[in-house]
């Protein structure tokens, strides 16, 4: 595990059968990312595609929430450092092809709530396992920002693009079990029931013909690799929108628990 050493906010463990359980780890913050949480679930996946012993990829979130998302903190200095917005772009696109390019299957346990770069993880992973009661939510515009990472790029091919436009533009979550309806994840169980569901799965593909599943995923990724356009426009929308006066009065709602007056 010694090329794992140094993360700090995800919690790496290895299986006999193959499978390294991913573990978004911010105890006291609902797992949120931070710049360093952003930083490692971007370099996760090249680390892992280099490491011969892993042959799928398990992630979750610690306790009972997958992830609430960017750090409030760190959203606020991309929205005041032009800097920080800058690279926050380049990690933000990172994060998304690297998911698309990993060959190994992913499969993702979604349990409570999981927003931003968390809901990108969960639903871009290969196989979404999430609970009934989960929460998902995409809450860009809420926050004064246009709807840009994976959202244009993979929610109109997973639930169509009606849902896609109601959702992205309204904020509304979803549960679990309506995403399941809507085809937006792969299955929708009972909450005690998501991490051995999930890890059912990871690990029968990890004993699943390698080249076959990789072949297969390559394939079928495809679609969103023929998309990259439509992602890359909405991220530069989306990173746009931090330069703007919205987001400032988006953060201020959030942190004071209010509506926002836009």
């Amino acid at each position: 595990m010694d090329r794992y050493a140094g993360y700090q906010r995800l919690r790496l463990s290895r299986t006999a059968d193959g499978v390294l359980q991913v573990t978004i780890h911010n105890p006291g913050r609902a797992n949120a990312l931070d710049a360093a949480g952003h930083a490692e679930i971007t370099r996760i996946w090249r680390d892992a595609e280099t490491d011969d012993r892993v042959r799928a990829v398990l992630v979750t979130g610690a306790g009972s929430t997958f992830s609430a998302g960017g750090d409030l903190d760190w959203v606020q200095s991309l929205a005041d450092d032009p800097q920080a917005r800058i690279a926050g772009l380049r990690e933000a696109r990172e994060l998304v092809t690297n998911l698309i390019e990993f060959t190994k299957p992913v499969v993702s346990a979604v349990r409570g709530a999981a927003v931003g770069a968390g809901l990108v993880v969960a639903l871009l992973a290969d196989v979404s396992v999430v609970a009934n009661n989960a929460r998902l939510i995409d809450g860009h515009t809420k926050l004064g920002v246009a709807a840009g990472d994976h959202a244009p790029l993979v929610w109109p091919l997973l639930c169509g693009l009606a849902k896609a436009k109601y959702h992205l533009l309204t904020c509304d979550p979803l549960d679990g079990a309506e995403a399941e309806r809507i085809g937006l994840v792969s299955l929708a169980v009972d909450e005690d029931d998501v991490l051995d569901r999930a890890g059912e799965i990871a690990a029968r593909l990890a004993s699943g013909a390698p080249d076959a599943l990789r072949w297969t995923k390559q394939a079928l990724n495809s679609w969103l690799r023929a998309a990259m356009p439509h992602f890359d426009a909405a991220l530069a929308l989306e990173f746009l929108g931090f330069a703007g006066q919205e987001v400032q009065e988006g953060l201020a709602a959030l942190k004071e628990k209010r509506p926002p007056a836009f």
